[in-house]
């Protein structure tokens, strides 16, 4: 299993797909990063399930 997968996920506030580099040696996480395209932050919420799959979504961080 590769602990630092690249995903692209929707920034919630430009709509521009951002590359984002996970750490999944911690496991579900959630953090805030900023957008590579328009610096607003957003919350990334990052779920495994134990056997390598993973899921990563970003929302606004008021939401």
């Amino acid at each position: 299993m590769d602990l630092q997968p690249e995903t692209v996920v929707q920034c919630p506030y430009c709509g521009e797909p951002v590359t984002l580099l996970l750490d999944l040696s911690a496991g579900d996480q959630e953090y805030v990063e900023d957008c590579q395209v328009c610096c607003q932050p957003m919350l990334v919420a990052v779920s495994t399930d134990g056997a390598g799959d993973y899921r990563a979504d970003a929302r606004r961080e008021s939401d």
